[in-house]
């Protein structure tokens, strides 16, 4: 009997600890940064995966316009580096500042009908190096255990630092689509946020949608077909902070 009574004294002393040490570990899986939130400025790095686009509008008689047949634009992959600054205005509301260097590269595929019926395609490349500074506002919310999701929206201004605005374009082949340096966007997306023991792991997903026209008519056959040439944008971003 007395066997017995320590054996039950033995488990229910193992089974508390059990439950202390459980309690424990969920305590421990809950406090990754638990004082995160509590500071005004937080700093980090972003490095973003992009596909880049236009949005085309062509002038109402494009169509046949000096043989032209049609005008594709090709998506390309890029990627951008940037700098993460947050300032907590609320514990689910900041204002972000991310200036970004992106390299952007797009196409337009002309197709045109020859004299002898036969058709020739160009492929015109638009490359571009942007230093971006894009002002977001990021709605997230509250965190469940080391998790937490979140919504952005706001503007970027952009400055194309290898613009080709100037090139000669004397020679058919060599004709560039010429693009103004500057452009402004609005953006949208959202992600999730991740926090490990020593940093904050972000994943997000946006989309830029540029609002003025671009294109520079200097009436080659390439440019006169185009009425406007706006930037469309898709970043997939991992953003590390501290």
């Amino acid at each position: 009997m007395r066997t017995n009574r320590n054996l039950g004294k033995a488990l229910l002393a193992t089974v508390l600890l059990g439950l202390c040490g459980s309690a424990h570990a969920q305590k421990i899986k809950t406090e990754n940064l638990p004082n995160f939130d509590l500071h005004v400025f937080h700093f980090g790095f972003l490095l973003s995966y992009n596909t880049s686009d236009f949005f085309v509008k062509l002038k109402p008689n494009a169509p046949f316009t000096d043989s032209l047949l049609v005008v594709d634009h090709v998506k390309q992959p890029g990627f951008n580096l940037g700098i993460v600054s947050s300032l907590n205005m609320t514990p689910n509301l900041s204002l972000r500042f991310l200036p970004s260097l992106s390299f952007q590269d797009r196409q337009l595929k002309y197709s045109f009908r020859k004299s002898d019926g036969k058709t020739t395609v160009f492929l015109k490349p638009v490359e571009s190096t942007y230093l971006e500074f894009p002002l977001l506002l990021k709605l997230r919310s509250d965190r469940i255990n080391n998790f937490a999701v979140y919504l952005l929206a706001g503007g970027k201004y952009s400055m194309d630092m290898a613009s080709q605005k100037d090139v000669n374009q004397a020679i058919d082949d060599e004709i560039v689509i010429k693009l103004r340096r500057t452009d402004y966007s609005a953006e949208i997306g959202g992600g999730v946020d991740m926090f490990l023991p020593y940093f904050k792991f972000g994943l997000e997903l946006k989309m830029g949608i540029g609002i003025p026209n671009l294109l520079i008519d200097d009436n080659t056959r390439f440019s006169a077909p185009i009425e406007s040439l706006r930037s469309k944008t898709y970043m997939f971003t991992f953003t590390f902070e501290g």
